[in-house]
């Protein structure tokens, strides 16, 4: 919604919001939008008579801010609706979907494809370090990067966001299931994407990563030109490891159907970012761009919020935070800060927040996640209360196998508990990967001020 905020605000719209509670980073880019945001929903704030609300897919029925524009028979449409016909039509989108990685992709394409002078648009759900917003407007007819989520549209329409977006280029990064409050099983969200690449013209483009199953089955039922990329030996665009990311670069060679393409380092950690940087390579290929200027380009990139960011050093000690939820996600990140800080003791706090990881859906593959971690803590259960016990996430089952597997694995509802542990028992070298979709119940501040404190 912040994201889409901007582009009405570059289209000329004058813009209003409402919204609960917010924590950073979401709190800071609202902030720089300046436009009046109420906080709270209610009816009161609609009195300005908008020409438009759009509704964002949190909100449901019994919404102060929903009845009242229902009771009022305003126009209304959803984000992926007014995006559809106010921004992508006139250019020429291109779709970052997949399970994992979308948010780190769709940012560091926009990105490449902005430093070999494309100048596109974008739309990252996330706040990307190399701009000054999350989205922009880019010019007519030019590359629009935008995040493609599989999650619902709005209350109204339970179709997938990324239905509405109009693809000239999809990269799928991955499937998997998630997101256990919208779909049933693996299959639905396999539907869900072949629907998306019916949406692709003749003349375009599906590029999924070789390396992952789900995404790779997809290239069967697409009615467009299809490419592949990744580590497997088949794949058009492959990478192949040089070094590892002991001085914050990673190094690959790059081969385009066989042959050596290119030489790329880029500021990333994890195999699976190595990834990431291949779809963007590929996007960047498709639509011209030089390989000299794509490896100038992904050497500079900065990445993005809450993406393996480096949030606090204090007394020796890296405090790292990332959005990881999903288990295949956590495990990749566990392993790219092994990666990165080799040899050091790896704390990891995981928050289980997400409508799938605090049921005990992925009860198994969440312990497995853990893996390479030399220390774990699980934090509260966001919304516990709310799940019958017979579904809910069993973190004292996760830290009893840990324990048994040699590791130091505890669980807590007391944030501040976890906060006094690492700053009492912390030691120069450590490691602590924060991992959560959400505020972790401000853990963040509360490092930030126990260590500032000198507590």
């Amino acid at each position: 919604m912040v994201a889409g905020a901007r582009l009405a605000i570059e289209a000329g719209w004058e813009v209003r919001g409402s919204d609960n509670a917010l924590y950073p980073p979401t709190s800071e880019m609202v902030a720089a939008l300046g436009v009046p945001v109420a906080t709270g929903y209610a009816a009161e704030n609609l009195d300005w008579s908008p020409d438009l609300v759009i509704l964002g897919n949190v909100l449901s029925r019994g919404n102060a801010e929903v009845e009242a524009a229902l009771d009022r028979k305003m126009r209304y449409v959803s984000l992926p609706e007014w995006l559809k016909d106010a921004v992508l039509r006139a250019r020429r989108p291109v779709a970052i979907c997949g399970t994992h990685g979308k948010t780190t992709t769709t940012a560091l394409t926009a990105f490449v494809l902005d430093r070999c002078g494309l100048e596109p648009g974008f739309f990252v759900g996330g706040q990307p370090l190399d701009f000054a917003h999350s989205a922009r407007l880019g010019a007519e007819g030019a590359p629009f990067v935008i995040e493609g989520d599989e999650y619902d549209t709005a209350f109204f329409d339970k179709r997938a966001k990324f239905l509405h977006y109009l693809p000239e280029i999809a990269v799928v990064t991955s499937v998997e299931f998630d997101h256990g409050d919208i779909y049933r099983d693996l299959d639905e969200i396999n539907v869900a994407f072949q629907r998306m690449l019916r949406q692709i013209p003749k003349s375009g483009w599906l590029l999924v990563c070789a390396d992952d199953t789900g995404a790779r089955t997809l290239a069967g039922h697409a009615f467009s030109n299809v490419g592949t990329y990744g580590f497997s030996a088949d794949a058009d665009w492959r990478g192949e490891v040089v070094s590892g990311a002991g001085d914050g670069f990673q190094r690959m060679a790059v081969y385009r159907r066989g042959e050596r393409w290119a030489d790329i380092e880029a500021p990333l950690a994890g195999r699976h970012n190595l990834q990431n940087a291949l779809a963007a390579i590929a996007v960047a290929d498709l639509l011209g761009a030089a390989p000299g200027k794509i490896a100038e380009a992904l050497r500079a990139f900065r990445g993005v919020r809450r993406r393996m960011e480096v949030f606090l050093e204090a007394r020796g000690m890296i405090f790292v935070d990332d959005f990881g939820h999903h288990p295949t996600a956590i495990r990749e990140t566990v392993c790219a800060a092994k990666n990165r800080w080799p040899g050091r003791r790896l704390r990891v706090l995981f928050e289980p927040r997400s409508n799938t990881t605090v049921t005990n859906r992925f009860q198994n593959e969440l312990r497995d996640s853990f893996e390479g971690a030399d220390e774990l803590w699980l934090g509260p259960l966001y919304r516990g209360d709310t799940i019958p016990a017979s579904e809910r996430l069993d973190r004292a089952a996760i830290t009893d196998q840990m324990k048994a597997a040699g590791m130091m694995a505890y669980y807590t509802d007391d944030v501040s508990a976890i906060v006094d542990n690492i700053v009492a028992h912390g030691a120069p070298g450590d490691v602590t990967l924060i991992l959560s979709n959400g505020a972790f119940g401000g853990i963040y501040q509360r490092l930030r001020e126990a260590f500032r404190s000198g507590a």
